[in-house]
């Protein structure tokens, strides 16, 4: 295959005058000796430029010169040993610092053999003053799960170029998928394409904190396998899912990360199960307000929760821009399982208009006074859910249709790589995070909490507290 050369920089156009310059006749030695010094100049650009493998050839190239077979076999064993030892030892810095960095290397060479094409076919080569213009591959860093490629992209060209051919990039490398996101500079970018399932196992609850983090509650687990750390302060959460995608599993991932602060006051879960309560009467001890199947007491409880943002945020005015929650002014969370069942299924239009309104006040002023919204939705069509840009973090979970996680995640996000519609449906708990500003969307797999764990959570972290030497638990409307 010939050579292609693959420039970025603009190219300046053909002088206008051209001057021929003379022509010298010089002797045959001193032709011979600029060859040899012009061969010997690439020859050491070359050298050091693939010095990754240069060097190392030329140490075993000498040993075997100097000692022998004896040399190089010594060295490689010894290298072998070394590196099994270091294995044993510490797994995952030896991962990271000594075999992905060879891997990344080795697998470079197999992109190099196939970019052109692969850039051809895409799309994704330009024609400019007569020359081909190939996106240049900077880098290859190979992970558990895939390859990160990050590429030099052509003057003109942007990361949603490379977002629209996702597809055809992903069954060009043999892939499972292709995610795109901007690079360091403007000029980069970077996809991530996934070879190996990291999170087909199903994930295990991770321990309760005794005090939540609320600017990293462990939900479950990255695709790189590190914790999935999802903020609170500040946002809200909305996730969507078809039936059995999981949704459950996301929000007692939330409810668990917030139980240790339930227990000591520090957090008021107020729960609305419009589906009649079998999926979250088992952790009604976690509560402190429960509704199932009183529609208007769960617009009661919206508007006693504006009331009480609303007189927070007259008593922060000019304080503080964010509440710090405390026993005495503690952080409430409002959950709701299928929030479509207040906003649009709801056949009382004057409970609807209500509930609506609340939600409305909530979702745009509550992050501040402590006082947020996490709610689920199965359809994702803008007339059934008005509210969901007022969500700044989105979780899509598995989708029926493609049209769908944009509905959820925003324009370009499933060219970006979240291809929650080919999410399998034996993988409930996967889906893609997206939060307000960062246009990368994020596989994760929220951990599983079974009937039997969630009762013991209920028992253990109950916010039950006396009052006139009664135990009240939470209160069931």
């Amino acid at each position: 295959m010939p050579m292609v050369n693959v420039i970025r920089g603009e190219q300046l156009p053909d002088a206008v005058f051209n001057v021929r310059t003379p022509i010298l006749r010089i002797p045959l030695w001193m032709a011979v000796v600029w060859w040899l010094v012009k061969g010997l100049v690439r020859t050491v650009v070359l050298y050091m430029r693939f010095w990754y493998a240069t060097v190392p050839a030329s140490v075993l190239l000498y040993l075997w010169a100097r000692f022998g077979w004896a040399g190089p076999v010594t060295l490689v064993g010894g290298l072998a040993c070394l590196a099994g030892v270091w294995l044993l030892v510490h797994r995952v810095s030896f991962l990271r610092f000594g075999w992905y960095p060879v891997l990344g290397r080795w697998r470079r060479i197999g992109y190099r053999r196939r970019w052109y094409p692969a850039m051809a076919t895409a799309r994704l080569v330009v024609n400019f003053d007569g020359h081909v213009v190939v996106p240049v591959l900077r880098r290859v860093k190979a992970t558990a799960s895939g390859d990160e490629l990050t590429v030099r992209m052509v003057t003109g060209q942007i990361p949603d170029d490379f977002a629209a051919v996702g597809l055809r990039l992903t069954h060009t490398f043999g892939a499972r998928s292709c995610r795109v996101a901007a690079g360091r500079r403007a000029d980069l970018v970077v996809l991530t394409l996934q070879r190996a399932d990291a999170l087909r196992k199903t994930i295990p609850p991770a321990p309760v904190p005794v005090v939540p983090d609320l600017a990293g509650l462990v939900l479950g687990r990255l695709e790189g396998g590190e914790p999935l750390r999802l903020r609170l302060f500040g946002t809200q959460i909305l996730v969507a899912g078809a039936t059995g995608a999981g949704k459950g599993s996301v929000i007692w991932s939330v409810i668990a990360a917030l139980a240790g602060g339930v227990r000591s006051g520090l957090v008021k879960l107020w729960v609305f199960d419009p589906k009649g309560g079998m999926e979250m009467a088992a952790g009604d001890p976690l509560f402190e307000r429960f509704a199932c199947e009183d529609f208007a007491a769960m617009a009661d409880a919206l508007e006693t929760a504006v009331g009480l943002m609303r007189e927070r945020t007259r008593r922060l005015r000019g304080v503080t821009r964010q509440h710090i929650p405390t026993v005495d002014e503690p952080l409430v969370v409002i959950v709701v399982d299928e929030l479509a069942a207040l906003t649009a299924y709801l056949t009382d239009r004057h409970l609807k208009d209500r509930i609506k309104a609340a939600l409305g006040v909530l979702l745009t002023q509550g992050r501040a006074a402590g006082v947020h919204v996490v709610a689920a939705v199965q359809d994702s069509r803008k007339d059934v859910l008005p509210f969901r840009d007022l969500f700044p973090t989105r979780i899509a979970l598995r989708l029926t249709e493609p049209a769908q996680v944009d509905m959820v995640l925003g324009d370009g996000m499933r060219d970006r790589g979240a291809v929650c519609d080919r999410i399998p449906m034996n993988m409930p708990g996967v889906g893609y995070l997206v939060l307000d500003g960062d246009p990368s969307p994020v596989r994760v797999r929220f951990s599983y909490w079974d009937d039997d764990r969630i009762a013991e959570l209920a028992g253990t972290y109950s916010g039950a507290r006396v009052i006139d030497g009664q135990v009240i638990t939470g209160e069931v409307l």
